[in-house]
């Protein structure tokens, strides 16, 4: 029998013994109450309440623009509609970085205004004494590294990182920092397959990997992005299960013929 049909709520601990089951971690973003529910009521052990909302949600080109507050209110609409998932909510650019208690002060805001479960904070030891003020509080941090989207600006691009040997072993104590901070799991970005394998196989707690391989101890992908929403969005790392643009399209343009046509309310749509 499988942890995920043993289990009633998903905890930090309940990845653990998923990882030590070797059964895979099963993570998808979230940003308001509908589609949460839908993909608690699925069976996704990990919802997370990303900072891409600033692309999918508002139409910005990068993850920056979005506010604390912001990331609060997509989070409110999630946890009122999980039963189940443990939801983790991306701390924005500008909330932590650089000054370990506005990183608290933005954790705290968002673990008592939103009701979530979890923070996620992207970097290394660059923001090692914001994440462990806030682990300090009691908040259980997931950690992000690899490709980190709120560095974009640094990087210039969006290709894969960590493949010089350099940047490799840069993210090898990376994440081991990360562990012995007390992060309780690690996003794994747009890194080779065969570093994510590695690094996972080392570290005793889980690697959620987006375009990392299959050796990462789950996986993780944008709602819009694999329901084929966002239809603008193709790298490699992809794989889309369905095609809601076509049958969203299909249902527009049949409602407004309905409409035009005096078809639609009919007799048995009517008081």
């Amino acid at each position: 029998m499988s942890v995920h049909s043993e289990i009633k709520r998903v905890t930090t601990n309940t990845l653990k013994e998923l990882k030590n089951k070797k059964e895979k971690i099963v993570c998808l973003t979230a940003y308001d109450f509908s589609m949460a529910t839908l993909v608690d009521a699925a069976g996704i052990e990990v919802i997370l309440v990303g900072d891409s909302a600033s692309n999918v949600m508002a139409g910005h080109q990068t993850t920056l623009p979005i506010t604390l507050d912001q990331m609060i209110y997509h989070a409110q609409g999630v946890i009122r509609a999980v039963k189940r998932a443990l939801v983790v909510v991306d701390l924005p650019f500008g909330s932590y970085q650089g000054n370990s208690e506005e990183a608290l002060r933005s954790a705290i805001k968002i673990m008592k205004e939103s009701g979530a479960h979890a923070v996620k904070m992207e970097g290394g030891k660059e923001i090692e004494e914001s994440i462990a003020r806030v682990l300090s509080a009691g908040i259980p941090v997931m950690g992000h590294l690899g490709l980190t989207p709120q560095s974009i600006y640094k990087f210039g691009t969006y290709t894969v990182r960590a493949k010089e040997d350099e940047e490799a072993q840069q993210l090898r104590d990376n994440v081991k920092l990360l562990q012995d901070l007390g992060c309780f799991g690690v996003v794994l970005e747009k890194i080779p397959a065969k570093l994510a394998t590695e690094v996972s196989q080392t570290l005793e707690i889980p690697t959620i990997g987006i375009g990392a391989g299959n050796g990462c101890d789950g996986q993780i992908l944008v709602i819009h992005d694999m329901l084929g929403i966002n239809q603008d969005f193709s790298p490699r790392f992809l794989r889309r299960y369905a095609d809601l643009a076509t049958m969203m399209n299909t249902a527009f343009t049949n409602y407004i013929s309905d409409v035009k046509s005096g078809d639609f309310p009919n007799k048995k749509e009517s008081y």
